[in-house]
Order: C-alpha cells, then sequence, then structure tokens
C-alpha cells in the first residue's frame, strides 16, 4: 500500500488553467472594451455630423420661409392683388372648360339603364382637380335607380356615391327623383 506523503507547507494546485483562462478572459473584455470606445466614437462624430446638417437644413429652411414671406408681401400689395386675383378666376375659368361633357355623357351612358333619367347634372372641380358629379336621376321606379347607383359604384370609372335626396312621385310628377353625387375619374 502507498501513502501520498507531501512534505511541503503547502499541498501543490493546479491553478494553471485557471490563470490561462483568466488571462483570456481579460483579453477578450479588454477587446470588447475598446470595440465599444471606437463605436462610441464613431457615434459620437456621426452624432455631431447629424447635428451640423439639421442646423444647415434649419438655416435654408429660414431663408425660403423669409423669402416666401417676402413674395407674400410683394403679392398682397393692392396693385398686385388684382392680378392674383384675375389670375385665380381664369385658372379656374379654364379647370371649368376642361371638363369634356361628351366624354362624361359617354361614360355616363356605359352604366346608366335605358328606364332612368339625367334631370340634372352639375360637374363640380375641388382644389385637387378631382371632378365631382352631382345629378339628379328620375325613374318610374327607385329600383332602376338602385341598380344605376350599384353599378356606378362598380365601375372603375366612377368612385364613391352619395345619394343625398330622395324626392316619391305626386299627382304632378310621375317620377321617384333621387340626388346623387359621384367621383368621377377624368382628367383634368
Amino acid at each position: 500500500m502507498r501513502l501520498p506523503i507531501n512534505l511541503s507547507r503547502e499541498p501543490f494546485r493546479r491553478d494553471r488553467p485557471i490563470l490561462i483562462a483568466s488571462a483570456f478572459t481579460g483579453v477578450l473584455l479588454l477587446g470588447t472594451l475598446i470595440l465599444l470606445i471606437t463605436i462610441s466614437v464613431n457615434e459620437r462624430a456621426q452624432a455631431r455630423q447629424a447635428q451640423l446638417d439639421l442646423a444647415r437644413v434649419q438655416r435654408q429652411l429660414s431663408n425660403i420661409r423669409a423669402e416666401q414671406s417676402r413674395l407674400d408681401t410683394q403679392m398682397r400689395q393692392p396693385e398686385n392683388e388684382v392680378v392674383l386675383d384675375r389670375s385665380i378666376l381664369i385658372n379656374s375659368i379654364i379647370r371649368r372648360k376642361a371638363i369634356s361633357w361628351t366624354r362624361i355623357f359617354g361614360d355616363l351612358g356605359t352604366v346608366l339603364p335605358h328606364n332612368v333619367r339625367i334631370a340634372v347634372i352639375r360637374p363640380q372641380v375641388n382644389s385637387k382637380d378631382q371632378l365631382l358629379l352631382d345629378m339628379t336621376v328620375e325613374s318610374d321606379s327607385p329600383e332602376p335607380i338602385i341598380q344605376f347607383i350599384s353599378k356606378l359604384e362598380g365601375s372603375d370609372i366612377f368612385g364613391s356615391t352619395e345619394v343625398s335626396a330622395l324626392t316619391a312621385p305626386t299627382q304632378n310628377d310621375p317620377f321617384y327623383r333621387y340626388r346623387v353625387s359621384v367621383n368621377y375619374a377624368q382628367k383634368l
């Protein structure tokens, strides 16, 4: 039988693997620290550049606003305001004249049933140059008008449809009358 005898004051320890692992972890943490410092410096430089760009854009925007204010003031002078009002009037007349009645009636003819008549039609142009047709349609019974409205909504030329009024027949007027507003996709 063999007895292990250790004559040293302190017993033998195997510290080498722990020291190597600790050194490797220290090097790894040092590398991570250097990487984080580099990223932080880059982010700070990018933030500084973004602030400079933002300041430059703000200066340009303030210059543009000042120029716009100066031009608005100049356009609102009495001698220029007459010209501005006249040009607005002429542009609105041109927009109204750009409406093609032939095309409106041709497109309506594709969805209009034979027993529905259009009594009144008023095209209106909004500020976005979109055309809205305000119509009064009439028929002997409400079913053809409802069919006409569903054809309008199902068409790719006409948009959403809104019925704003309904008039039942009277002794003097034997027709059902509907007031219909519909968006129309005619390009002006």
